[in-house]
């Protein structure tokens, strides 16, 4: 079952949210709103609730993207999910009913209509997993690879607990990481706007009352006050300028797989920053190695969904070379050990695993080892940056201060 056998499935037509009113059985009126992708559909699933259609109109969609309280579909919301589906189905409730009652459980719109139309096809007699990939954007192969091994083993409620720990688990890594890139950037950002504003606001002021003491500045002050006019005079070139850099360098990371690539390699060489991706590489190679090969995945097509995850070109294509090396039959430490990529930590768990048998277990141990580093190192980092930010900004607008009152205590000097 290799991942990039998956099955193409058609487009499915996006649903519509129609507004209803009918009657149930005992003839009270009733009235509410259900996604279908027709009116023909929306009737028939109000019968089939008991309910005899009267009125309905298409909910008008708002004019700007989306509104009403709903909002886009996001990793976390689909981690979620399954977590729910794994609960449900554990506690003996059948697969359809529990997609049902947890799309209408859910408070955002666009999650009611994804487990809508996935409920209406499973009920239509559709396996989950084709189902699933009908909507590639929030159902990877790999989450649609684990699903079908499920089905074809009958131990969908076990998958689901697996799969749904995975989510949990590359979530709160996912997490950690974004913490451990905003700070840096938030030093430099806030250091960089507290700065402008200085120089472009308060330095020409303190000019103007320099101009009247017909008397030469210190050199300090008069570097500080050619920055200044620099600034004032060219200020929109270099927002210009920065935005201009932010966006063709956005268009290279969205088109060039290459230009990623280096990117990748430049952040693991990165003073901290790429200690701490280095370790979630490791961390998610291993827990979506554990999963899969634990849900009956075979090995090279475990790997193969484990060089996808990585969220690293580096490890990536180490991973792609160590399935090279398992397909012409090395054993997969030997395999990792050529690569010279990772730990010998994690080399000799991975040997202890393929010796016992237990190569799953291995994995999971090592991901958790490498989660928790991920999560000391970012805590290490915010510990470690918060004075740095002080610090920063203390030497930035202190020796600003300075500058400008240079004159003032030379002027009392003299006096």
């Amino acid at each position: 079952m290799a991942v990039t056998a998956a099955k193409k499935a058609p487009k499915v037509k996006e649903l519509d949210t129609f507004v209803w009113e009918g009657v149930n059985r005992k003839g009270k009126k009733l009235k509410g709103e259900m996604s279908a992708s027709n009116a023909a559909e929306l009737k028939a699933q109000l019968r089939k609730q008991g309910v005899t259609p009267l009125k309905h109109k298409k909910k008008a969609k708002p004019l700007f993207g989306l509104g009403g309280g709903a909002k886009p579909i996001t990793p976390k919301d689909i981690a979620i999910v399954t977590r729910q589906i794994a609960t449900m189905l554990g506690a003996g409730v059948p697969l359809v009913q529990s997609i049902e009652m947890i799309g209408k459980g859910s408070v955002n719109a666009n999650v009611q209509k994804l487990l809508s139309d996935i409920g209406n096809k499973v009920q239509a007699g559709l396996p989950l997993s084709e189902c699933l990939r009908d909507h590639p954007k929030y159902f990877d192969d790999l989450y649609c690879d684990l699903v079908e091994s499920g089905e074809q083993s009958g131990a969908l409620e076990t998958i689901f607990d697996r799969i749904a720990i995975y989510k949990e688990k590359s979530e709160a890594l996912k997490s950690k990481i974004k913490k451990a890139m905003f700070y840096p950037i938030a030093v430099i950002v806030i250091a960089a706007i507290v700065t402008s504003i200085l120089l472009i606001k308060v330095v020409p002021t303190f000019v103007e009352v320099f101009s009247s003491f017909n008397a030469e500045l210190p050199a300090f002050t008069m570097f500080v006050v050619g920055i200044s006019d620099f600034m004032v005079a060219s200020w929109y070139w270099i927002l210009a300028g920065i935005i201009a850099v932010g966006f063709v360098f956005k268009r290279a990371h969205d088109n060039s797989q290459d230009f990623r690539d280096k990117v990748d390699a430049l952040l693991l060489k990165a003073p901290i920053i790429g200690m701490i991706l280095d370790k979630a590489a490791v961390a998610r190679f291993s827990r979506t190695l554990s999963t899969t090969f634990a849900a009956g995945v075979p090995l090279v097509d475990a790997l193969e969904s484990a060089a996808g995850a990585s969220g690293n070109a580096v490890y990536r294509d180490a991973i792609i070379e160590i399935r090279d090396e398992v397909v012409s039959g090395m054993q997969m430490n030997l395999a990792m050990r050529n690569v010279n990529i990772f730990p010998d930590m994690v080399v000799q768990m991975v040997t202890i695993g393929e010796e016992s048998g237990a190569l799953d277990d291995m994995l999971a141990k090592v991901a958790n080892v490498f989660e928790q580093e991920v999560d000391d190192a970012v805590d290490g980092l915010t510990s470690l940056l918060e004075p740095v930010i002080m610090a920063v900004l203390g030497v930035v607008i202190g020796g600003l201060i300075i500058a400008m009152y240079l004159p003032i205590f030379a002027m009392g000097s003299i006096v």
